[in-house]
């Protein structure tokens, strides 16, 4: 039993399968009995109009037949109740119903029964109003000042404000950027309405100001209308409270005081007249009604706010005073006075739960145990604390909550790449303008040992490689049962990929609604986008790689791409590239060296890759743990910063046929609505070559948008190009260094911070940011280097000077010793290593003779392949 619970004094079930909102709600002595108690009428969306006058004998009891004065079916859904002074020559209370294209008004009588079954009561109509349009909430109130009689405002679902004055309709006026209709009431202390806009918005209009508006039947878009003073409906005053308001009431319960209460979906406000904040309060709840009421302290006002987890709050102002326990979620709140018994909270639920109650405490049968009254050892205590404690550490130490092991084991998905290319290519839409393009089949197979509910996949590559399906749903996976697909991966772009690597990743939800994921990586063979071609003798980019075992043949290393018929002989591989570029692999065989030179330096990136990978894996298989590939040449910075300068000219551009086409979209458009007002116009006027020139504009837009999306296309196609030579420096920087796993980790993080490129947020300023705090941190030199502040808005630069003379001067600190780190005392270590300093590494000499089946040429000590005269 809840202390805290609201103690029922009349409730009774409404229908059956019947729907009730907020307005259909209303408390009030309705049939003008003078008696001073209030009666509860209640209206649903079936039709139904009921009126109760409760009396129990006490509270608890069962609804008696006579508390139900009255129920009669109208022909249309109820939408809103109001009790008022709505008919004229009387100023008896009557009832208003808001239908959704109808407004009537009874008048509510009882007769004197002549028999045991009490008084007959009844409603008449006094008069009703058709409505021309969808009515969606109504208010009262005595409109303009007037005195002894109510005037009724209804609400459309389009924004039309509709005022009849009792018997007739006066006018109507449409606010101005309506989009939703909201709450609305009248505040007779300042003659206006207040309402809530879809902006979030609390507005204040004027009655007077509604008067001398333009009428709504009239209203028109014209330029001479929208500049006439005095006709438009002006606000009176605006408040952003930035949330939807699900109900607004105004009280004055006296002279001095009127307040706006809006009741948000997270906060509760109370407005001045003027619309200031008098306070607010945030809610820890979702609120569904409330009402404010008089407060017996002077200067405050008591509040009952319900929520959906049928709690019911009063608040004096802001302070929590009670909270109370409803067996129900009320859709609509009041307090009403029966009998003796004043302050009734009467609620109604949204299934036509309708209930009377009052404030109280149940009193507690509980009665608490009597203690075992006997001595505490404190030794044993703490050595059973101290032991709970060592279990608690360990089991802390050895495991999470939920294990990694475990969850892999729940369901795993495994990827299985084709060792062959595809007999017939499933290439679709490709942008390659080579003859035939080759795909390769990707077999993911799905295991579950548990039940998966909803399991989803999804297979990701990098552009411009494209898969023939990317999404696949199943049915839920019974435990050990297996899901397999298949499918196809390609060159879809016009340029090479950074990447030859692909992810599944499987979503999935175990029986007790926990979501997991289960994902796996796959590579993809590099005859996926090249295929043999005869070694290029010059190129315009070289690189060497050192390592410290004898070189491997290429028939050992790339079987897939030398002729075994060749043997040994094979020192020199050619790569023909699918876009059109070609990149030649070489390697010496008097030294352990390798030399890779293509025209293009991105292209270099996946052959080198390619090789140190195939070696590595070479010499695994051979037990060799001690095989290391080097780099002692000098990185190609001025080649590298050519394509940043490459990839940011797109950049500036695509900013420029932004501002281009926003130029022209507005002439556009002021073209647009000058025809449109000489289309409008009642007398004729020449068009004055203004539809040759809106011709002429919409060429220029189309001609620019087509400008712009080549641009957008080159721009990825540069970015692609980046991120290779990017990932080719990173490899030289950690070969030439030495670098450890996390610290080549750092670099990628530094100089690959972004999958994809946009204007909003660049790989230039992004990777400045990254460098720049690297340099000031771990690579600094000085405590004042230390001290520079870095700014905390990253924005596209004017040019790249900035982020060049950054990325030189972090590789000079790394050719004199620095070392990354990203702990806080790396800047200290650093001060230790920073000041002796070491030169760059000077590129090795390479003077042994390299043979290019069907040439002469050597490798010369400047890098450059030079032909040797044949002795005769």
């Amino acid at each position: 039993m809840s202390l805290f619970k609201a103690r029922e004094w009349w409730s009774t079930v409404l229908g059956e399968k019947e729907e009730f909102d907020q307005g259909c709600l209303c408390v009030a002595d309705v049939d003008n009995s003078g008696s001073g108690q209030d009666k509860v009428i209640v209206g649903s969306y079936m039709g139904y109009l009921r009126i109760f006058n409760p009396h129990p004998v006490k509270p608890g009891d069962e609804v008696q037949p006579e508390d139900l004065l009255l129920e009669v079916q109208l022909r249309e859904p109820i939408l809103q109740v109001e009790v008022g002074k709505f008919v004229s020559g009387t100023e008896g209370l009557h009832l208003a119903v808001l239908h959704c294209r109808k407004l009537c008004v009874y008048a509510v009588s009882g007769t004197l029964g002549n028999v045991e079954h009490g008084n007959q009561y009844q409603i008449k109509l006094m008069y009703e109003h058709n409505l021309q349009r969808t009515a969606c909430n109504m208010t009262y109130g005595p409109f303009g000042g007037v005195k002894g009689r109510d005037l009724i405002c209804i609400q459309s679902m389009d924004g039309m404000l509709m005022l009849f004055e009792q018997e007739s309709y006066a006018f109507g006026r449409f606010l101005p950027g309506f989009l939703l209709p909201g709450p609305l009431a009248y505040s007779s202390r300042t003659d206006s309405f207040i309402t809530v806009s879809s902006c979030q918005q609390v507005e204040s209009y004027k009655y007077q100001v509604l008067a001398f508006a333009t009428d709504a039947d009239e209203r028109q878009d014209t330029e001479q209308q929208k500049l006439s003073s005095g006709k438009r409906l002006a606000v009176d005053w605006v408040l952003n409270i930035g949330e939807q308001a699900l109900d607004i009431c105004i009280v004055s319960f006296n002279q001095g005081v009127s307040s706006v209460f809006v009741l948000g979906e997270r906060n509760f406000f109370c407005l001045k007249d003027n619309g200031q904040i008098r306070f607010m309060k945030k809610l820890d709840y979702s609120p569904s009604c409330f009402i404010p009421y008089c407060s017996v302290q002077e200067g405050t006002i008591n509040t009952l706010i319900a929520n959906h987890s049928k709690m019911l709050n009063v608040y004096q102002d802001v302070t929590l005073k009670w909270a109370t326990q409803l067996p129900h979620i009320p859709v609509s709140v009041k307090v009403a006075n029966f009998q003796d018994l004043k302050g009734v909270i009467v609620t109604l639920s949204d299934d036509g739960h309708l209930q009377c109650s009052y404030l109280g405490t149940d009193p507690s049968l509980f009665q608490a145990p009597k203690v075992d009254s006997r001595e505490i050892n404190y030794e044993e205590m703490n050595a059973e604390m101290k032991e709970l404690q060592k279990i608690i550490r360990e089991a802390t130490k050895t495991q999470a909550i939920l294990p990694e092991s475990e969850k892999q084991r729940d369901l795993t998905v495994t990827a299985e790449v084709s060792p062959d290319l595809d007999e017939e290519s499933q290439a679709i839409d490709s942008e390659v303008k080579a003859g035939a393009v080759p795909s390769v089949t990707v077999k993911v197979t799905i295991h579950s040992r548990v039940t998966a509910q909803k399991p989803s996949l999804a297979v990701c590559v990098q552009a411009p490689l494209a898969v023939t399906c990317d999404q696949f749903v199943f049915d839920d996976l019974e435990p050990d049962s297996s899901e397999t697909v298949v499918l196809s991966v390609f060159l879809k772009g016009n340029c090479s990929p950074s990447e030859l690597e692909g992810n599944c990743m499987v979503s999935y939800n175990i029986p007790t609604g926990i979501p997991r994921v289960a994902q796996c990586n796959f590579s993809l063979p590099l005859r996926l986008i090249c295929f043999p071609a005869q070694p290029s003798k010059a190129a315009n980019h070289k690189l060497t790689i050192d390592t410290n075992k004898p070189p491997i043949s290429f028939v050992t290393i790339f079987p897939d791409f030398v002729d075994p018929s060749e043997g040994d002989q094979a020192n020199a591989l050619g790569f023909q590239f699918l876009p059109g570029s070609k990149t030649t692999l070489l390697a010496s065989k008097t030294s352990q060296r390798y030399r890779i030179q293509s025209d293009q330096l991105e292209d270099l990136w996946l052959i080198t890759k390619e090789l140190t990978h195939r070696l590595e894996e070479h010499f695994k298989t051979q037990n060799c743990e001690d095989f290391v590939c080097t780099f002692s040449g000098s990185i190609p910075l001025q080649e590298y910063f050519e394509l940043i300068d490459r990839h940011f000219e797109l950049r500036l551009n695509a900013e420029k046929f932004q501002e281009l086409l926003s130029e022209r979209a507005v002439q556009f458009r002021a073209i647009e609505r000058r025809l449109l007002t000489r289309f409008k116009d009642k007398t004729p006027a020449p068009l004055q070559h203004l539809d040759t020139l809106l011709e002429g504009t919409f060429r220029e837009v189309i001609a620019l948008a087509d400008a712009a999306e080549e641009n957008q296309a080159n721009m990825f196609q540069a970015f692609a190009k980046l991120k290779s030579a990017t990932h080719l420096v990173i490899m030289l920087i950690s070969l030439w260094q030495k670098l450890s796993t996390d610290q080549v980790a750092i670099l990628e993080a530094t100089f690959l911070p972004l999958a994809e490129d946009t204007q909003e947020l660049g790989w230039e300023e992004t990777v400045d940011a990254a460098v720049s705090y690297l340099l000031r941190t771990c690579l600094s030199k000085s405590s004042k280097e230390q001290a520079l502040t870095l700014s905390s808005q990253l924005c596209m630069p004017k040019d790249t000077s900035r982020l060049k003379k950054n990325i030189t001067l972090f590789c000079d600190r790394l050719a004199k010793g620095g070392r990354l780190s990203l702990s806080t005392d790396s800047a200290t270590q650093q001060a230790a290593v920073m000041p002796g300093g070491c030169a760059t590494i000077p590129e090795s000499d390479l003077e042994e003779r390299t043979v290019i089946p069907g040439s002469t040429a050597i490798f010369s000590s400047n890098g450059q392949i030079t032909k040797q005269k044949s002795k005769p």
